[in-house]
């Protein structure tokens, strides 16, 4: 991996709202085909870094670049380059569109959106909810009538539609029944190999992390104070942060120990 350029970078963020800094000359990298994950404690801020690395925020200072274009560049372009091959994951998945508009139609402007920007795609609205555990019947339903957990699976269609080149996942699973979010955490780790998605995804599911990514780091005051494989971390964790989330998390902990043996 590390002969692989690097094809998403953020260097030197800052940012805050008037107290202490939430991110304080923070820098990260990632390589296409890279999955790393983000854990910290509730409030620390990864929701922040994840939103200024997809371009919905700005930092007071530091940059975000996708293959050495700036984010949030003004070019139009840029602009259109960037939203389709930079996606953003929330835990609240589908906030901000349109409740009456039907999954299909969802689906088909992020095909738009891709073809709009260069990129290649099939158009296929089955395909696509296949991959995340729907059947095509969900094709006619409007976003309204939608499970919190049809809705994130639907966000991640859509965000895969427009074939991106770097995913962002801010806890992208957290309404999805247990059962299912394996398997779908398995379809897209492999589709994310397959066509070589950056990937960083940022949960307090220990389990979903060993899943998806290769790799953690711990964020704390800021700054990224620990990285590296998640096993390792949990074994013998150096920040007080980290200790502080293997402590209140024994059994996920334990079960994470073993997994990937």
């Amino acid at each position: 991996m590390s002969s692989t350029p690097v094809i998403f970078a953020a260097s030197g963020l800052r940012a805050g709202y008037g107290g202490p800094p939430v991110l304080d000359d923070l820098s990260l990298s990632l390589r296409r085909g890279e999955a790393v994950g983000l854990l910290g404690l509730s409030g620390v801020g990864k929701s922040t870094l994840v939103e200024i690395l997809g371009g919905h925020a700005r930092p007071t200072l530091g940059q975000v670049t996708l293959n050495g274009v700036k984010v949030t560049s003004k070019a139009p372009h840029h602009r259109k380059a960037v939203k389709a091959r930079l996606r953003t994951v929330h835990q609240n998945g589908l906030t901000g569109i349109d409740p009456h508009r039907t999954v299909e139609k969802t689906l088909t402007d992020a095909f738009t959106q891709a073809r709009r920007a260069g990129r290649s795609t099939n158009s296929d609205v089955e395909g696509a909810l296949l991959g995340v555990g729907l059947p095509i019947r969900f094709a006619t339903r409007t976003i309204q009538t939608l499970s919190g957990g049809e809705r994130q699976r639907l966000a991640i269609a859509r965000a895969l539609a427009t074939r991106p080149d770097v995913l962002l996942l801010d806890e992208p699973l957290t309404a999805v029944d247990p059962t299912m979010r394996e398997e779908i955490a398995r379809d897209l780790r492999a589709h994310a190999a397959e066509h070589e998605i950056a990937m960083l995804v940022a949960s307090h599911d220990l389990a979903l992390l060993d899943q998806l990514t290769d790799s953690v780091h711990v964020l704390s005051e800021g700054r990224l104070v620990e990285s590296g494989a998640l096993r390792d971390i949990l074994r013998a964790p150096s920040h007080p942060d980290t200790r502080a989330i293997v402590e209140a998390l024994p059994e996920a902990v334990a079960a994470n120990r073993v997994l990937r043996a």
